[in-house]
């Protein structure tokens, strides 16, 4: 008999985005430029929540568009009333 070999899955870890995202990205560069994982995206584009152009079996998406529905999903918004008068604490 012959020793058994087990493989070990290896995890993928996300790795963060090395330097300026492309104007056009694809699933793993979203996920990384997003920090969410490429499951996550899959279910927002099914559920036609995040703007993605399919190019034959494969999704695109474009920085320029991912950059205004990130601004459309602000929680709170900065306005002049978060904005502090006074820096420092002296009188």
């Amino acid at each position: 008999m012959s020793p058994r070999t087990v493989k070990k899955k290896r995890r993928s870890r996300k790795k963060p985005l090395q330097g300026p995202p492309p104007e056009v990205m694809d699933i793993l560069t979203l996920s990384q430029y997003l920090g969410i994982g490429r499951s996550k995206i899959y279910n927002l584009i099914r559920q036609r929540k995040i703007p993605a152009s399919r190019i034959g079996r494969q999704y695109r998406f474009s920085k320029s568009l991912i950059d205004a529905w990130l601004r459309e999903r602000l929680i709170t918004k900065v306005d002049e009333s978060q904005i502090p008068l006074f820096k420092g604490g002296g009188r």
